[in-house]
């Protein structure tokens, strides 16, 4: 028979223990925020609209409080990953401190996979999903003998929309620029 033990910190990575501790952990996180708070596995995003010191107030008392309450629960933040998005026309780009330290800003972020600058443009994301497909055409090209429709749509379908779809379905409502952003790439379907 097993005896009880201490456990001194951490869970064994890969149980379930762990993420359900994570979740008890990190479900009441938004619990007096005045900021929206967004959580999506390990990601936490604050979003605030600074249009007045107000706002600008109100996004570093949540920051304060994020901080305040994962020291509670003995968790931290990875400062070095926390960065600050300034989105928008005349943004006054203020600096913000999570601790003690300043962070850090960033001319863009990714949120799910999704690559997105200061002015809302998803040109960079599909910039590098085109790359991404014309090395995959490339390969195909420099692989398969026959050019018949039957043996290249599979290969197509299975390797090369994947990873552009990642581009054209995050601008759905920005069609028409991710269209131009394909077509005018080398060995990408033309108009």
């Amino acid at each position: 028979m097993s005896r009880w033990r201490p456990v001194t910190s951490g869970v064994p990575q890969g149980l379930v223990l762990g993420l359900v501790l994570f979740s008890i952990f990190v479900g009441n996180m938004d619990s007096g925020t005045e900021c929206t708070l967004s959580k999506f596995a390990n990601n936490t995003k604050l979003c605030g609209v600074v249009d007045a010191l107000e706002g600008r107030d109100a996004i570093q008392r949540d920051l304060n409080r994020l901080e305040m309450g994962a020291c509670v629960n003995r968790m931290k933040f990875n400062k070095a990953k926390c960065k600050v998005l300034h989105v928008g026309r005349g943004n006054p780009k203020h600096k913000y401190r999570m601790g003690g330290e300043w962070l850090e800003s960033s001319p863009e972020g990714k949120d799910l996979g999704v690559l997105v600058d200061e002015k809302l443009n998803m040109s960079r994301q599909c910039a590098l999903a085109a790359q991404k497909a014309n090395r995959i055409l490339g390969c195909i090209k420099r692989s398969v003998v026959s050019r018949s429709r039957e043996g290249i749509l599979p290969l197509y379908s299975a390797l090369v929309r994947p990873p552009w779809s990642t581009a054209s379905s995050s601008g759905a409502p920005n069609i028409g620029r991710t269209w131009m952003c394909w077509s005018g790439s080398r060995g990408g379907p033309q108009k």
